[in-house]
């Protein structure tokens, strides 16, 4: 009976080899290093630099914020909200730069300096832009929604998209416009170590609450909107953000302690309280990151959710001791 040929074998084909993907602790230490030197060598370049920043900065928490609400069934208009965000930003900025807070308000001094006029030149239409954006942004964004009304398939009264976006301009936007405040108020000029300085207190405030939640961590600061986060933890970060106002005086010799400690107890307190706001917000509408801009460290929106309670706080603080 004939037999059939065996089979040739065949060579032996080596395993496909692929390049093991990143792991997330190793994407979160390179973007955090890359996030870091763009945003210090920003604060610490220039001014413009400095504003060029945030300002990209606090467009893109808009952004996500108007995306968070869409994924909830609103269509707030974004490239319109983000556009009146940049007016208002530089608006004040330059209102800052120009000396009308610490200088053309406070001192006729500034008055006769060479700069003068430049500086009036400068605030005019900053104050204007400031005035249109203030007055005319709930009429603009009620005429957006006349143009575009009705549409199929949406059942959100359009009333409801504009105070979304409303609500985006004035949770994101306008405390991150208060950078400016911080970023001019010692001086006539800007002064990038009170940036440093608020830097240095949000993260002390987080790096306080992280170590010691992990360690002695037993009692729910939140545990509706953010299991992680407990009361030791939250004593942590106030004890290390204070310590961090006390080491300040090397870096503002100028400052008394008294006004370092004050400030470093307004971060200690409102920046979980920003941390909170924003975990609430992704709880109540179902998402995990505001955003993808940074992996492993989520959105922007996430990264700077401290300073939209902090900055406000700060900005009173200043105008009432001014």
């Amino acid at each position: 009976m004939p037999t059939s040929p065996a089979p040739t074998p065949q060579p032996a084909t080596e395993p496909a080899t692929s390049k093991p993907p990143m792991s997330n602790l190793a994407q979160r230490i390179l973007f955090g290093v890359i996030g870091a030197v763009l945003l210090l060598g920003s604060v610490w370049y220039s001014a413009w630099t400095f504003a060029l920043f945030f300002g990209l900065v606090q467009m893109r928490m808009l952004w996500e914020f108007y995306r968070m609400m869409r994924h909830a069934g609103y269509k707030p208009a974004a490239l319109l909200g983000g556009a009146l965000s940049m007016v208002l930003f530089t608006a004040i900025y330059f209102l800052q730069s120009a000396g009308y807070h610490a200088g053309v308000a406070g001192s006729t001094a500034v008055l006769e300096t060479n700069d003068s006029l430049t500086w009036l030149n400068t605030i005019e239409p900053a104050e204007n832009s400031l005035y249109i954006v203030a007055f005319l942004l709930p009429t603009i964004l009620i005429l957006r929604e006349m143009y575009s009304w009705p549409r199929e398939n949406h059942d959100i009264p359009p009333f409801a998209n504009v105070g979304v976006a409303l609500l985006g301009i004035l949770y994101v936007s306008l405390p991150m416009s208060l950078l400016s405040v911080v970023a001019f108020s010692g001086r006539e000029s800007y002064d990038y170590r009170r940036i440093f300085a608020l830097l240095l207190l949000v993260w002390s405030s987080d790096i306080g609450a992280y170590a010691a939640g992990k360690t002695l961590g037993k009692h729910k600061l939140a545990p509706k909107i953010s299991p992680g986060k407990t009361w030791e933890g939250a004593v942590g970060g106030f004890l290390l953000t204070l310590a961090m106002g006390w080491a300040l005086g090397y870096l503002l010799p100028e400052l008394s302690l008294t006004y370092r400690l004050v400030v470093a107890g307004v971060v200690a307190v409102f920046g979980p309280l920003g941390d909170l706001a924003e975990s609430m917000l992704k709880r109540s509408v179902d998402v995990k990151d505001s955003g993808r801009i940074m992996p492993g460290h989520g959105g922007l929106l996430d990264r700077f959710d401290a300073f939209l309670f902090i900055l406000p706080v700060l900005a009173l603080l200043q105008l009432v001791l001014s």
